[in-house]
């Protein structure tokens, strides 16, 4: 059984969707594995355009969506949300960092923090001394990840993460695959799980 969670720190609901995930591994017993892909990379591979802009125009939709947010931080009992003054945010550093703590084997430490550092006590998380500062205050080793998220290697996997995920229809973050079945956003969790529970 393989799950996948592909994701962008950028996103406010791929950080619910971690908050949430832990759960499902506790009820079924698998683990998702974690896969740092570029969302501005997938929008400009796919056409695809972000919610305050695809449904800017539209009346009712973000108000609506709004709404369905705070029903799944309710749903879940989340408290610790907090929406990024500085949304939207350039991710592409710490995108790259996640992958090299992934190579490096330390992708959930670093995935709890930045996250953290975006969600929950926000910062400008794409301003090179903050991540830095951010990361040493969680207690990783900023100046590594931060020197190699540099070298070509970490950006080109960075980079075939985003075009294999493309490939694969995704579209934007969060997507899940159990398989080779593709679910996308926070809202289809429920089906995440039960799409593990048939598989096995």
């Amino acid at each position: 059984m393989h799950a996948e969670f592909l994701f962008d720190f950028g996103s406010p609901n791929a950080y619910l969707s971690h908050l949430v995930l832990p759960e499902i591994t506790a009820r079924t017993g698998v683990a998702f594995e974690y896969v740092p892909i570029l969302l501005g990379g997938v929008f400009k591979l796919t056409n695809n355009k972000p919610p305050m802009v695809a449904f800017g125009g539209v009346k009712g939709k973000l108000e609506y969506e709004q709404r369905e947010t705070q029903r799944f931080i309710a749903r879940h009992k989340i408290t610790t949300y907090r929406f990024n003054p500085d949304f939207p945010i350039n991710t592409l550093t710490i995108m790259r960092a996640a992958v090299a703590a992934k190579e490096s084997g330390e992708l959930s430490r670093y995935a709890d923090a930045v996250f953290h550092h975006m969600w929950e006590a926000p910062k400008k998380m794409d301003d090179p001394d903050v991540i830095r500062a951010a990361l040493l205050e969680s207690g990783l080793d900023a100046d590594r990840l931060l020197v190699q998220a540099q070298t070509p290697e970490i950006k080109q996997r960075l980079l075939d993460n985003t075009e294999k995920a493309v490939a694969r229809g995704v579209f934007g973050s969060p997507s899940f695959f159990v398989g080779n079945e593709l679910f996308f956003g926070k809202d289809r969790l429920g089906e995440v799980e039960e799409e593990i529970a048939r598989a096995a």
